[in-house]
Order: C-alpha cells, then sequence, then structure tokens
C-alpha cells in the first residue's frame, strides 16, 4: 500500500525526533542547564540562551490545547478522511505538538481533553504520532 499524503521532510535539527518517531518514541530536546523541554529543536535554548543539550524520551501523554475540524480537504488526499481533527497537544513534558486526534468522533473532541499517543505507521521510513482519548 502506499502512502499519498504529504510526508514530513527532516532536517539535521529533526532527524533525532522522526528517528524516535519510527521506533514509535517522542523525543524532544532538553536544555541542560535550565531544563526547558522544547519543540522545535533547536541550537540554542529559547528560555536561557544555552547550548548545552540532551534528547530525552517523553511519555507520549498531554491533553488538547486547542483544535480545528477540518470539513474541507486542502489536499485532495485528505479527502476521504472528512471531517478529520488537527490540534494542537500539550504534552506532560511542555512541548506543544501539531497533530491529529483519532479514535474517537470529531463532536467528542474538547479543550483540555486528555490524549496518549498512538503511532501510524505509514512506510519504513515515517512513523507519525497521533494522538486519542487517553484510556481510563
Amino acid at each position: 500500500m502506499t502512502y499519498n499524503k504529504p510526508l514530513p521532510q527532516p532536517n539535521a535539527d529533526t532527524k533525532p525526533f522522526w528517528n524516535g518517531c519510527k521506533k514509535h518514541q517522542l523525543r524532544f530536546q532538553e536544555c541542560r542547564d535550565c531544563h526547558h523541554v522544547r519543540w522545535p529543536p533547536s541550537i540554542i535554548c529559547p528560555k536561557c540562551y544555552s547550548n548545552d543539550t540532551e534528547w530525552i524520551l517523553a511519555c507520549g501523554k498531554g491533553w488538547i490545547y486547542t483544535y480545528a475540524v477540518y470539513h474541507q480537504a486542502f489536499h485532495d488526499s485528505f479527502r476521504d478522511d472528512l471531517p478529520y481533527v488537527t490540534a494542537i497537544v500539550e504534552l506532560n513534558e511542555g512541548p506543544h505538538l501539531l497533530t491529529n486526534i483519532v479514535g474517537c468522533n470529531h463532536d467528542e473532541v474538547k479543550c483540555d481533553m486528555p490524549v496518549e499517543v498512538v503511532w501510524e505507521d505509514v512506510n519504513e521510513e515515517f512513523a507519525l504520532p497521533k494522538f486519542r482519548p487517553a484510556q481510563r
């Protein structure tokens, strides 16, 4: 099966994130000086300007910060998914991640809803992190 939707274009900064996703792991940069966890990655910490960073493993849980329900496909490859939810998820570690909400009806989605990561393995190179309502 061929995946026909747009795929990420990793660069030197984001490659560790996408390599982690391939292993079903959410990885983010953390500043070793002030411990700020950030996304997107960068060469310096936006809080303290340190360049001493490491990649950490996130737990994959958070809540919906904001969202939109799409009823019109802005790319033909998403037409069969309508309606679908695009959201910004605030992860427990702090970063905000733009993603899709899956595993529930779009009418059930609300801000502050607890969510957890699920993975869509789209090909041998990419697994995309998506989120579903958290299991209780």
